[in-house]
């Protein structure tokens, strides 16, 4: 039985599992589209205009299918947790095989990145984002965007593995478990964690809590706006602001 679905609900995922009847399967697609609708939202917050969300919709739709085909009622897993994971998930994987970032933003990211370089060489600290706009005679809210979208590229691009030639060599008489996690592997994503932990905590309150209700709470910056009683692109700034401020320690580190 699916866990916390009413009796109609219960009929409905009879008929799927058991016989794959097309209408139970659309009735179900239906109630979950929202779900779509949700990580499409929370994702799009970070990419450039160009990406459409329609685009994002149907990757998402394909996460859906395949959370619906491949979904297991008798294991203890709301359908909720599992299809977000594939929506999510399907999502990103389409947006790691486009170069969705335009070459124009990508360009502006070198910019900044040797801007920086020259201040800090210059000043001998740490550069501020009015001080990096002015250098490059930019606006402030364009450096910010920049700062956002090449670094929501980066983090696409961690999971991307390059191909091992040893792997390629023995790929037809071993079969590599993505799902182990090599020891070293382990102890260096623990203390990358707790270093990023204790960077987010020498943050300022309200950029603390605006990373926290994104990427904890899952709120989006509307949402978020809403509950610190803020415009939402002073939220998108403030975001914006944090991550620029981790990348640079988590860069000098």
């Amino acid at each position: 039985m699916v866990r916390g679905s009413t009796s109609e609900e219960q009929v409905t995922w009879d008929k799927w599992v058991q016989y794959r009847d097309p209408d139970a399967g659309n009735l179900l697609i239906k109630k979950y589209m929202p779900l779509v609708s949700y990580h499409v939202q929370r994702i799009s917050v970070s990419l450039p205009k160009s990406v459409s969300r329609d685009d994002l919709k149907s990757l998402g739709m394909i996460g859906l299918y395949d959370a619906l085909e491949k979904f297991d009622p008798n294991r203890d897993l709301k359908f909720d947790t599992y299809s977000s994971f594939r929506i999510r998930g399907a999502i990103l994987d389409g947006l790691r095989k486009e170069d969705w970032l335009p070459r124009s933003t990508r360009e502006k990211a070198k910019k900044i990145d040797a801007a920086i370089e020259r201040l800090e060489q210059r000043l001998m600290r740490n550069a501020t984002i009015e001080e990096i706009a002015s250098e490059l005679n930019m606006d402030e809210q364009e450096i910010y965007a920049t700062i956002n979208e090449h670094f929501f590229a980066n983090v696409l691009s961690i999971d991307e593995h390059p191909n091992d030639s040893d792997d390629r060599d023995h790929q037809s008489f071993v079969i590599k478990d993505e799902k182990a996690e090599i020891p070293e592997e382990s102890i260096i994503k623990s203390e990358l964690l707790e270093e990023v932990a204790d960077k987010i905590s020498q943050l300022n309150d309200k950029e603390q809590l605006v990373l926290s209700l994104f990427y904890k709470e899952e709120l989006t910056l509307t949402e978020i706006g809403q509950v610190m009683n803020l415009s939402t692109s002073r939220i998108s700034q403030i975001h914006s602001k944090a991550i620029f401020k981790l990348r640079k320690w988590l860069q000098t580190a």
